[in-house]
This record gives structure tokens, C-alpha cells and sequence, in this order.
């Protein structure tokens, strides 16, 4: 089963899962399949925009390295400025999420 991504989700994936150390594209899109237990499925016309568009913004830092096959890949690292851009966008995700667990919660109108 896949879930589309929602608009705009995509770049607080591709912050966290950079969080958790430096990756290449096919790095971070294998990991957010495993975290997701394949749920989300990150599509390579849609990553390296999103790593591209980051990138641009001091989000995330890119260099060029080796993966464990010995290929070359540019390797993605979380910059200072991408690290606080994750803590807000996690906030708002809290109170999205929040939000909408009291909607799909509740039983009637509230008020």
C-alpha cells in the first residue's frame, strides 16, 4: 500500500530523516520507507527537487562522497538553520495532527 504524500509533507520528511545523519537521495527515500514500513514512498522526481529546493534555502548542505558500493553520490547534511526549520515544522505538525484527532474524535458538532 502506498499513501500519496500531502502537499508540503515532503520537506519535513526528507529534515528529519537527514536528522538522524547525512544520507544520499536513494539513502534518505529507503529510509523513510523503512520508517514508514514502505506507507510512504518517495518518488525520485519528487526528491531531488525537494533536496534541491532545501538545499537552496541553507536547509540542508550537500558534498560529495562514496555509499557503501563504492558509487559516487552527493551525501545531504542538516545545517544549523535546517535543524530549527525541523523543530518548527514539527511543532505545526503536532497541532495539525492534534487537529485533526479531535475532528475524526468527535461525535457531533462542537459548541
Amino acid at each position: 500500500m502506498s499513501l500519496e504524500l500531502l502537499k508540503g509533507t515532503l520537506d519535513v520528511l526528507v529534515l528529519k530523516t537527514l536528522s538522524w545523519g547525512p544520507l544520499h537521495g536513494y539513502g534518505v527515500s529507503r529510509a523513510i520507507r523503512a520508517a514508514t514500513d514502505d506507507l510512504l514512498q518517495v518518488e525520485e522526481g519528487a526528491l531531488y527537487p525537494a533536496l534541491r529546493r532545501l538545499e537552496a534555502r541553507g536547509l540542508v548542505e550537500a558534498s560529495w562522497g562514496r555509499t557503501d558500493t563504492g558509487r559516487e553520490a552527493r551525501f545531504y547534511t542538516l545545517t544549523p538553520a535546517g535543524t530549527e526549520a525541523l523543530g518548527a515544522e514539527m511543532a505545526t505538525w503536532d497541532r495539525y495532527v492534534a487537529a485533526m484527532a479531535r475532528v475524526l474524535e468527535a461525535e457531533g458538532p462542537l459548541g
